[in-house]
């Protein structure tokens, strides 16, 4: 018989999830090694107990008991399999291979056995399925009732959180067999009992996450979150960093564990444990510890009584107890001082920290990236305003963060940060362009003194002032120039001396067309204004005087030739770019020296305006007195184009039926029988002022005749 024996995939049933691996029989032993990890079980053929072939999901499976109560599950094997490994058992092991059928009846009514590290639940002698108590996290106890609770497999897609015993009562004296399965279970289960008195306690401390307000009780070996609803217990082993960040008010304190794994509410996971603290918070704090345990254990990191803010013995008792150092932010400080950065991640606001390995976002929800986990990061111009700009960060994985709404002032702090720490940036060619741009939305910012923007607001003021002075003298030509009453009156006359001609030539219109006038006259008074409108708006005054350039543009029209000698080939754009560069590194002194011509030319500038401003209201009325006596004339014109209208009115009213054809007649049109009656009837009422009603029938009884 052969010495080894070697199975390929196999698969180990480890915490509910298969781990596929090869396995190795031998004299010495039994080996397993994960394909995916590389992780190698081994035990020694001296610490077999119990070999046990059974019929499984993925064929048939191998179930080894230990010793020390230990169970170790491989599936995969083939049935054909089972003779070759009942041989080997009894030739190197001196086990009996047993076969052992799993019940799939359905029941639930069986008998729990305790052997080992293993729960199993049986119907008759066949068991119906198996619990190692080291998954067990949590044990409860009701009335006739066990509760167990597991731990996260994070490896499997499902896992079992709870299972429930119903145990009936007994009429045994003294023994409760409740209390007694509890106690099974949590002699073998993983469950973190508090046992003792808590070294420290901590009242009401704010939680961000998980949030709420939760007493902290210190434990050697784990921490205990005690709340109004839930309890978390957390192992010392499970904390990977602590963190310690000011928060951007100067006023508070964040204090950050991070855990792996992490604690669990449900289905909700916290990576991360985060405290809020106020600074002006203080505790004076007893350990409860005699002095030589505390010297002992803690080799003078701690002291049995210690005082000071809460934040700092919170961090400080943390520290000795998980024996890890507290990350606190590097050298970085941004625009304000402060050493985070304010910024939005899905949606929600928060702070970013940038520190000497890595980035923290908190708070909601958090995120730690390492340096060494960075593919590269990347500037990017915020979506809905030119105010901010987004920092994308991609990791080796593919992962991507993105933290927008970063107000544009940060840039330079961030990019000299992130170009110091030697971080790839993705868009590197464009640092030129884009600083440069961020610079000139500072440079326009109110929160900076900036010289150039104030000699612009000056200059701003004096031409509000020179525009009111100008508009005192010119207030009358410009109520005259908007007058609906007379501008009326003008359409009106403009449209009767159309009418007039036409009616001339027309002879006059029926009843029925009495009214196309009046929409006529109403269509021309639609589009008269906007015939006026760019005789209101006038261009500027080619006599005005020319605003002064500020200082700035002064220095610039002086030096663009210097500029463009000194660069050939510049574009204009790339100009204006260098120019901005040489006027901000330019020293004060040199700027006073161009402030001074700056405000010379102001000053010759008002010296004009005001003499401009004195001849320009002698010209406004004299031409408000021209303008007046022409309105004048236009109206007296206007009283006798009415007359002729009324004339042609009571003629057309005459010959209903002959207006209504001669009204399709053009100008042109006009035949001399009805020019001749036209004019005699027209000199007729000039010798009788106006035709009365009989008389008016007469004429149009005879001219019928």
């Amino acid at each position: 018989m052969a010495d080894t024996l070697e199975f390929n995939e196999i698969y180990q049933e480890v915490k509910g999830s298969m781990n596929d691996g090869r396995l190795r029989l031998s004299r010495q032993g039994v080996i397993f090694k994960n394909s995916k990890t590389g992780k190698v079980d081994n035990i020694q053929a001296s610490e077999l107990a119990e070999g046990v072939w059974r019929r499984v999901a993925l064929g048939h499976g191998l179930k080894l008991l230990t010793k020390n109560g230990h169970v170790y599950k491989y599936d995969g094997f083939r049935e054909s399999e089972f003779d070759k490994l009942s041989d080997f058992f009894k030739a190197h092991y001196c086990l009996e291979l047993a076969e052992k059928d799993l019940c799939v009846k359905g029941w639930n009514w069986g008998t729990v056995r305790f052997g080992g590290q293993l729960l199993s639940f049986d119907i008759g002698e066949q068991p119906v399925f198996e619990i190692p108590l080291s998954n067990v996290s949590q044990c409860t106890t009701g009335k006739n009732e066990v509760t167990l609770e597991f731990h996260q497999n994070d490896d499997a897609e499902v896992s079992l959180m709870e299972v429930r015993f119903y145990v009936p009562p007994t009429q045994e004296d003294g023994v409760d067999p409740v209390e007694a399965f509890a106690q099974n279970v949590l002699s073998k289960a993983d469950v973190i009992q508090a046992t003792g008195d808590a070294i420290c306690i901590f009242r009401e401390l704010q939680c961000l996450t998980p949030r709420g307000r939760y007493d902290i009780r210190i434990y050697p070996t784990f921490l205990h979150l005690h709340g109004k609803t839930f309890d978390y217990k957390i192992p010392y082993t499970t904390v990977l960093r602590l963190f310690l960040l000011p928060h951007k008010d100067q006023r508070q304190m964040f204090f950050v564990i991070s855990l792996d794994p992490p604690i669990k509410q449900g289905q909700t996971r916290y990576h991360f444990l985060i405290l809020l603290f106020s600074k002006d918070e203080d505790i004076s704090l007893t350990l409860n510890m005699n002095e030589e345990e505390v010297e002992k254990r803690f080799e003078g990191r701690l002291t049995k009584n210690m005082s000071g803010s809460l934040y700092e013995m919170v961090s400080r008792v943390m520290k000795a107890l998980v024996n890890r150092k507290i990350t606190v932010p590097g050298n970085f400080q941004g625009h304000s001082g402060a050493q985070c950065i304010t910024c939005s991640y899905k949606a929600s606001s928060g702070l970013l920290y940038p520190l000497e390995r890595g980035f923290i976002y908190v708070h909601k929800p958090p995120v730690h990236i390492r340096f060494d986990e960075i593919s590269f990061v990347n500037f990017a111009r915020g979506t809905t305003t030119t105010r901010s700009f987004d920092f994308e960060i991609e990791t080796k994985q593919g992962t991507q963060y993105t933290f927008s709404s970063i107000e544009r002032e940060e840039y330079g702090k961030l990019f000299d940060f992130v170009n110091a720490k030697k971080l790839n940036i993705k868009n590197r060619g464009l640092k030129e362009g884009m600083k440069q741009s961020y610079d000139e939305y500072a440079d326009s910012d109110e929160d900076q003194h900036d010289a150039y923007l104030e000699r612009m607001k000056e200059e701003g003021k004096i031409r509000e002032e020179n525009a009111n002075d100008s508009s005192d003298g010119s207030g009358e030509e410009t109520d005259e120039s908007f007058n609906p009453g007379e501008e009326d009156d003008d359409v009106a006359e403009e449209f009767d001396s159309n009418a007039s001609a036409s009616s001339s030539s027309g002879d006059g219109d029926s009843d029925r067309d009495d009214k196309k006038p009046a929409k006529k006259a109403k269509i021309v008074k639609d589009r008269k204004p906007r015939k006026k409108q760019p005789e209101s708006k006038k261009g500027k005054d080619p006599n005005a005087p020319k605003r002064p350039m500020s200082a700035y543009m002064l220095w610039l029209n002086a030096s663009r030739e210097k500029i463009k000698s000194d660069h050939p080939g510049i574009s204009i754009t790339d100009l204006s770019k260098k120019a901005g560069e040489l006027w901000k590194a330019m020293s004060k002194e040199k700027k006073e020296e161009w402030d001074r011509k700056a405000e010379d030319a102001r000053r010759d500038y008002e010296k004009a305006m005001k003499e401009y401003s004195v001849g320009n209201k002698a010209d406004s009325h004299r031409g408000e007195r021209s303008k007046k006596k022409k309105k004048k004339q236009e109206k007296q014109v206007k009283g006798k184009g009415d007359k002729k209208g009324a004339t042609s009115k009571s003629s057309s009213s005459k010959s209903p039926a002959k207006g209504m054809s001669d009204s399709f007649k053009s100008k042109e049109f006009v035949s001399s029988d009805e020019s001749s009656s036209a004019e005699s009837k027209k000199e007729d009422s000039e010798d009788e002022g106006a035709a009365s009603p009989p008389a008016s029938s007469e004429d149009s009884a005879s001219g019928s005749d």
